[in-house]
């Protein structure tokens, strides 16, 4: 290889041990962007081999080109050079499963079509030689005329040989149409490309081949192309194609499939074998993991093993977080100058991060879990598992995978809705998806848990609190299907689109994978949350230290109150007031009477106003405020505060366990985030169905919390 620097895509199905490759291949010297114009991401890493370091690419996971959903569109646009920054790659890696063989290499006949230097390469040989398959990766060489190489992505030893391919590859061009279409296809291609693509569009040439047989099998023009002031012209021309095929006794809209299938199983007849075996270990896994009624057992049992681990193994890390901060913020006061600067950086800044990042381990663990359900292959278990189950509540079995993302975070999740074809589906699975409990969640949750739950043994293994913490994930999902059933019963009824989801091999998970997942997940909540809670921690203590308030007037305080105060009691009450006459407080209270009802004060309606930022937001703004009004170091948590804080006029604890359920009630129900506004205004391109999601699930959150408050203090 001569060139000093290539641009080399991974192009691969879905579940073909892509992405394993991919972190193969760049290790840490990645970075994970969004394509232009859509929010997808965009995994870019660089590679050194053989003293020359290559860019390279992981594009979405496709089944075709033919670019009708936008993950294909994205692929199809980055193979061909379509964005306007990023050339065509040098080089493609085609990744197969070599177990599903003839399925994976038709989006390989699809690349060579393109007419860009490639390899294929034969991932998860292990698991096609557990299956009883031998694939001569010669004889597939020779019928496809590009280089094919078998390996184990996850295997060091393997990933050296995919790199010692990269560099003797030659960069020498595939045969387009190496499959063979039959005359009256190729008649219409021809048609199609010279007739309309070449004079009337400006798509790169490499791309005219698939354009052509998209445009005579789907019959229709893409978006962007039909307020082309030639459309008529084109409809005429793609019909007169097809016309052609049909006239001959084909079918236009079969006819590529037909062929490349037929190529492709002339490829493998001879360079295929399978030996029959009995049933393989996954068989025998999923005998059990996909039963109709094991199943979903198995699956609550999972999850809720992994929310008590999450809760029981982040303590330590988390109380160590928490010592940091406080002494760090001991030491800065006892270091600067006393005064507003001083205050700012312990009370504002320290004080607000820390409330926040404290919940780290259990963010990082969470993730940790996530990786690992994915990278054994369980999570498409669990799709399959809640299909027959989503679909009689009204939602489309591909919901599934974008509702199990929503636990994590509901941008993915929302944006992985783009796999459910019928637009009714799709819109629902939107509407309900914010109701899983996001990790933006998980801090609110943890804190009133930890403060405010016993923790108390169950059946001798699980904890009181960590049932709870399950039991909030549970009933996001409760009422999420709740308001699909509703949906399904006074909306009128479409016909669904059939699910079809492959179901891969299990296997272990490339642990350094999942370390790295969890710890650039991470990172990222570190960074993203950061930002907002250190600009927000600022504000809030600019608004709750003016106007400062002279001593002389303070407002007078019931008995009550006074009896209660420590013998610093003068100090602590006039931070007391001081924050609550600041604009900060005047604000709090202006909202106070709306919210009393759902057991918050003031300084919870502040903690739901900065939420709507950021969720996490919620407990770095109930970390600065009592920083602010505390002056007693021996009250060190935020947990503590909480439970010590007294109204000053009635002298009762403000917080109480029917608040701290009405809270956290509120918080899995109520839309808080403007970054999941923005993303579903983005994927309705439509203010309405944003609107109508923030008025439905905040009036929803309202209600349930005041049930849930009012009835506590009942019983």
């Amino acid at each position: 290889m001569d060139q000093d620097s290539l641009s080399i895509a991974l192009v691969g199905n879905p579940n073909t041990g892509k992405s394993t490759l991919f972190n193969a291949l760049t290790g840490l010297n990645q970075k994970i962007a969004n394509y232009p114009g859509v929010t997808v991401e965009r995994k870019v890493g660089s590679s050194n081999i053989e003293g020359h370091r290559h860019k390279i690419i992981d594009l979405p996971g496709t089944y075709s080109l033919n670019h009708n959903k936008i993950d294909e569109r994205i692929t199809y646009q980055a193979l061909i050079g379509e964005y306007e920054y990023e050339s065509a790659p040098d080089l493609v890696l085609v990744v197969v499963d070599s177990s599903n063989l003839e399925r994976n290499l038709y989006l390989a006949t699809q690349v060579m079509d393109l007419n860009l230097p490639m390899i294929i390469l034969l991932n998860m040989a292990d698991i096609a030689e557990e299956r009883g398959l031998h694939i001569d990766a010669e004889k597939i060489e020779g019928q496809f005329g590009v280089p094919v190489i078998p390996l184990i992505a996850k295997r060091a030893k393997d990933v050296e040989v995919a790199k010692a391919a990269i560099a003797a590859h030659d960069l020498s061009l595939p045969e387009p149409l190496r499959w063979k279409p039959d005359p009256p296809l190729e008649a219409a291609i021809d048609t199609v490309i010279e007739e309309w693509i070449k004079p009337y569009t400006n798509l790169p040439a490499r791309s005219h081949i698939i354009e052509a047989l998209r445009l005579i099998s789907d019959n229709q023009l893409t978006d962007d192309l039909k307020q082309h002031p030639e459309k008529e012209r084109a409809q005429q021309v793609i019909q007169r194609a097809r016309t052609g095929i049909e006239k001959n006794g084909g079918n236009a809209l079969a006819a590529e499939v037909l062929k490349r299938y037929d190529f492709i199983g002339t490829c493998t007849q001879d360079a295929a074998t399978r030996e029959p075996r009995g049933d393989t270990l996954t068989d025998k896994i999923d005998a059990v993991v996909t039963h109709k009624i094991f199943g979903p057992i198995i699956y609550v049992s999972i999850l809720l093993l992994m929310f008590q681990s999450i809760f029981s193994w982040a303590e330590p890390f988390m109380n160590m977080i928490d010592w940091v901060f406080i002494e760090t913020g001991n030491f800065i006061a006892t270091q600067l100058p006393g005064g507003m600067l001083n205050d700012l950086v312990v009370e504002g800044i320290i004080a607000g991060l820390g409330g926040v990042i404290i919940f780290l381990p259990q963010i990082m663990f969470l993730f940790f879990f996530i990786s690992i359900l994915e990278g054994t292959g369980y999570m498409a278990r669990a799709a399959f598992v809640m299909d027959g189950f989503m679909s009689r509540i009204g939602l489309h079995g591909k919901s599934v995978v974008p509702l199990m993302s929503g636990f994590a975070c509901a941008i993915p999740g929302i944006m992985a809705t783009r796999t459910i074809e019928n637009y009714r589906d799709r819109l629902l699975t939107i509407m309900v998806l914010p109701f899983m409990a996001c990790s933006a969640r998980l801090p609110v949750y943890a804190l009133m848990i930890a403060a405010f739950i016993p923790s108390e043994r169950v059946l001798g293994i699980f904890s009181l609190q960590g049932i709870t913490f399950f039991g909030l994930y549970f009933f996001g999902i409760v009422m999420a299907i709740l308001v699909a059933f509703l949906v399904k019963r006074f909306s009128p009824s479409q016909a669904q689109t059939p699910f079809l989801m492959e179901l891969p091999g299990y296997k272990m998970p490339k642990w350094s994978s999942v370390f790295y997942n969890m710890f650039d997940r991470g990172r990222i909540f570190v960074v993203q949350a950061g930002k907002i809670i250190m600009s927000i921690s600022i504000i809030l203590w600019f608004l709750a230290s003016f106007p400062q308030q002279e001593s002389s007037e303070q407002t007078t305080v019931s008995k009550a109150s006074i009896e209660i105060q420590s013998v610093s009691g003068k100090e602590e009450l006039s931070a007391s007031e001081q924050i609550r006459q600041s604009y900060m407080g005047r604000l709090g209270r202006l909202i106070e009477p709306a919210i009393e009802p759902l057991g918050f004060d003031w300084k919870i309606g502040i903690g739901l106003i900065t939420s709507f930022a950021a969720r996490e937001v919620m407990v770095g703004t109930l970390n600065t405020i009592y920083s602010i009004e505390s002056e007693d170091s021996n009250i060190a948590t935020l947990q503590e505060k909480l439970i010590n804080d007294v109204h000053p006029e009635t002298g009762k604890p403000v917080y109480t366990i029917p608040t701290a359920i009405s809270l956290m009630i509120f918080f899995a129900l109520a839309m808080q985030c403007m970054s999941t506004i923005a993303i579903v205004k983005r994927e309705t391109n439509s203010l309405k169905w944003p609107a109508i999601m923030f008025v439905y699930m905040t009036s929803l959150a309202y209600i349930c919390s005041f049930i849930a408050y009012q009835a506590g203090n009942m019983f």
